[in-house]
């Protein structure tokens, strides 16, 4: 991430450190930060790119990541799930989206929006009859910037760690965490 020498400050408090915490990790002395903070210092260009490899470290590591934000009561059907037994369970859990798992691997997605578009087909009775492709899979240390570009794409996303489901995260999680994060 490029910042200005002006943003230093801002950029300190946000991450809750100190002069003198910044300038310990990023191997300078407080009072160059404090100078460079009051803009009476104009720094060089390898004690710039000091203070800024250390921000830029700590915004990473300080990010969201999947298993942060994650719902971990998977809900879930199978393929020979019957469709008003998929009804039910959306409207028991208040969901609008379940991923179809068949031996402990997501072999599809049904919603309510393919719910609605079935309607009025013939034969159509199980869900794999409808479901449509699986959505993607993500590590658990996915950082929400992966994740929010995903569900532009997908109306949600599945975690896992070494092929075990772990959770599923959709728009309102994503939300809900930056809501909580804000406040």
């Amino acid at each position: 991430m490029n910042y200005d020498v002006s943003e230093i400050k801002a950029i300190r408090k946000k991450l809750g450190l100190t002069q003198n915490e910044l300038a310990k990790q990023a191997g300078i002395s407080q009072s160059l930060i404090a100078k460079i903070e009051a803009g009476t210092l104009d720094p060089t260009y390898s004690k710039v790119n000091q203070i800024f490899d250390f921000l830029n470290g700590l915004s990473k590591e300080k990010e969201l990541k999947a298993k942060d934000i994650m719902n971990k009561k998977l809900i879930f059907v199978e393929p020979n799930t019957k469709i008003h037994d998929v009804v039910k369970e959306m409207r028991k859990h208040g969901i609008s989206q379940m991923p179809v798992i068949k031996e402990h691997n997501c072999v599809g997605l049904i919603s309510e929006s393919i719910l609605l578009d079935s309607i009025g087909k013939n034969n159509i009775r199980e869900v794999n009859d409808i479901m449509e492709d699986a959505p993607p899979i993500i590590a658990k240390d996915a950082s929400i910037g992966v994740i929010s570009n995903l569900l532009r794409f997908y109306p949600i996303v599945m975690v896992s760690e070494k092929g075990n489901l772990l959770g599923v995260i959709t728009k309102a999680d994503i939300l809900k965490s930056m809501w909580f994060t804000t406040l």
